[in-house]
């Protein structure tokens, strides 16, 4: 019997495994090596990622988030009951370093992505280390990466933003 659940749509267009689950090849980009440009610098930060889910779940009561491993996260998977725009149901992946990067990734039951992110990048724009993966597949295009506008590091305020989207 087919499981019809948002969360079981996501892993149908996703390819890979780590940790029993299935990850999309946007995530496997995002967690390459720790010399690649486009990686998090630091060790993922649990603490930031419960604040994180503590403080989206508060402003948006249609969420639910949940860290993938409770001792040693790898990233905070927060599910909507009610999507961007016509989804009947999306998911945030965050992830969180010690260092203050971060990366959120949207995607819904429509294919429908997109990513913000603070770390350390090579794209010829924008300047600095904040910038937005544009929807409708969170491009990684050079052409495409453009500036965020969440431009701050502070958890409570970078969720309450993706709260609000």
């Amino acid at each position: 019997m087919a499981d019809d659940t948002p969360e079981s749509t996501f892993r149908q267009s996703s390819t890979g495994t780590v940790d029993g689950r299935e990850r999309s090849d946007t995530e496997r980009r995002m967690t390459g090596p720790a010399n690649e440009s486009h990686s998090l610098r630091g060790p993922i930060d649990r603490r930031s990622l419960r604040q994180f889910r503590d403080e989206f779940e508060q402003v948006e009561p249609l969420a639910s988030g949940e860290l993938d491993d409770p001792f040693d996260p790898s990233e905070l998977r927060i599910v909507l009951d009610d999507g961007i725009g016509d989804s009947a149901g999306g998911r945030f992946d965050v992830r969180w370093s010690t260092r203050g990067d971060y990366n959120i990734h949207y995607s819904d039951d429509r294919g429908f992505d997109l990513r913000w992110d603070i770390h350390q990048h090579d794209y010829p724009a924008p300047n600095d280390d904040a910038h937005f993966h544009p929807p409708p597949e969170a491009s990684s295009k050079a052409q495409d990466v453009e500036g965020s506008c969440i431009r701050v590091r502070r958890v409570s305020l970078v969720a309450m933003a993706t709260a609000k989207i």
